[in-house]
């Protein structure tokens, strides 16, 4: 019993500790990045006899050496990084906001040495700032992206986490306990829930948590448990003045108050707290589909898909030619999809099935297989693939001719999954939003598991795109895009 009270008195002390270790290493990391990228630029711009190469102008009466600038910007980088909250820990391992926050901290430093550099007559080799500053931003946004992959180990394996308890009815405590556990990576470890009755019902056996107490024993539940964070995941039993008292109660700096609103599948730019009269009210905002923001998307299809034509049209001359000698039939397969606006477009993929393909659609559908879902036809071991179809697919090589779609305007780049008539007809009447933008070649859905994933899922997934869109978005779905086609988890 003991052994058991200083094992869990051990793990809430490396628990309360995690946040401020990490980021010591991240302060350590950010240094060594920035001290290499600002000082190699200054070598590479001046060479090593730079430390003798006096400032071109004078302040004052001091001449200033571009080393004492490099130490200078080094130490300023640092100073913006921290202001800026660049390693807070409620920033770190999960979404955009860290990168944005490096990004901003980054041009604002720029700014800042522009203006002195214009107020004071300070001539800056031009070469020496416009080489040092993009190159830190993308060498530091790289070394965080290298830690966060290192914090989601850590924190698959429990550790690095916040330690939750869940207060709440059973209905939103087993929905909220559901979604954190399904992704480890953002930080929150469940260990315990506390609910009006204090049991759990029948129907949430499955949860595997424990109930540590009702809604009255809250601050035991913390101690128990070495949890440093209450979630509130419901305010149905917890009228205004309760959740008030149990937020005083709070030890300051060491256990969190969470409130988990009844908003689901929104983005965080779309919501905005405003304090008003006391009330913490949130502001969400209606998604627009017009305007700058679809000029923007439009424009990064053109760009995009035009390079990327001109640079894969050796690959795609090898891959027409392979596809052309491995079986009878044309190269390209083009079919009906539904796409903006509930228009039909002809998508055009390689040719990856025997030609009959479509005719032997009816009789697999009736088998019994392994993969897909109630409304999308996928099987993992589909007989009409060609040989060389089942390589394509392995990498989604057979999707690179809808390059040519998102530059004629049909597709873009990263959106909802284009959808047959077929499974259009199926649709619930929810599901006709993901029409109101174009479908992708690439997109959330096939960045989270691609034909392994329930039709509920896809649907979700497709949805909050739809609602939550941004440039910033589709550039972070495209890198995953990388990474899942080399991964080849679910494709097929």
């Amino acid at each position: 019993m003991m052994r058991r009270i200083r094992d869990e008195h051990r793990i809430g002390v490396e628990q309360a500790r995690w946040r401020e270790i990490y980021a010591r290493r991240l302060l350590v990391t950010d240094f060594l990045v920035l001290a290499w990228v600002v000082f190699g630029v200054q070598i590479a711009w001046f060479g090593f006899d730079s430390t003798n190469v006096a400032f071109s102008q004078n302040v004052g009466d001091l001449a200033v050496s571009y080393t004492a600038i490099s130490i200078i910007v080094l130490a300023a980088w640092m100073v913006y990084l921290q202001i800026y909250g660049t390693r807070g820990y409620r920033v770190i391992g999960t979404g955009t906001q860290e990168y944005r926050l490096l990004a901003d901290a980054t041009i604002r430093l720029f700014g800042s040495v522009a203006i002195i550099a214009f107020l004071f007559r300070i001539d800056f080799a031009r070469g020496y700032i416009l080489i040092a500053f993009p190159l830190g931003l993308l060498v530091l946004i790289f070394s965080r992206w290298m830690w966060r992959q290192w914090l989601g180990v850590k924190r698959a394996q429990g550790t690095f986490t916040s330690r939750v308890v869940l207060v709440g009815s059973i209905a939103s405590v087993v929905h909220i306990a559901r979604e954190l556990n399904s992704r480890p990576q953002a930080g929150y470890q469940v260990v315990g829930v506390c609910l009006p009755n204090g049991h759990l019902d029948v129907d949430a056996s499955d949860l595997h948590v424990p109930v540590l107490g009702d809604l009255d024993g809250v601050l035991s539940a913390l101690r128990t448990s070495s949890a440093d964070t209450v979630v509130i995941t419901s305010a149905d039993s917890l009228p205004p003045q309760r959740v008030r008292e149990l937020s005083w109660s709070l030890e300051p700096g060491k256990q969190h108050l969470v409130v988990a609103p009844s908003l689901v599948d929104i983005g965080g730019p779309r919501i905005h707290t405003r304090p008003v009269a006391g009330l913490p009210l949130i502001h969400v905002e209606t998604p627009r589909y017009d305007g700058g923001k679809r000029f923007a998307k439009r424009a990064f299809d053109v760009m995009s898909s035009g390079l990327g034509i001109l640079i894969l049209l050796p690959v795609l001359g090898l891959l027409a030619m392979v596809v052309r000698l491995n079986s009878a039939g044309p190269v390209l397969f083009r079919q009906e999809r539904i796409g903006y606006h509930g228009e039909n477009f002809r998508m055009l993929k390689f040719r990856s099935m025997v030609v009959d393909a479509e005719a032997r659609l009816a009789a697999l559908q009736a088998a019994e297989r392994d993969k897909g879902n109630r409304v999308m036809f996928k099987m993992k071991d589909d007989p009409r693939i060609t040989s060389v179809g089942r390589f394509l697919r392995r990498y989604s090589l057979d999707e690179l001719p809808q390059l040519f779609n998102v530059f004629a305007g049909s597709m873009s780049l990263v959106g909802p999954r284009p959808p047959l008539q077929a499974e259009v007809e199926q649709y619930e009447q929810h599901v006709h939003r993901r029409f109101l933008v174009k479908p992708g070649v690439t997109g959330l859905w096939q960045v989270s598991g691609r034909s392994n994933l329930s039709w509920e899922d896809t649907v979700r997934l497709d949805l909050y795109y739809v609602e939550n869109w941004s440039i910033t978005g589709d550039l972070v779905i495209l890198w995953k895009t990388v990474r899942a086609v080399f991964a080849r988890e679910g494709a097929y």
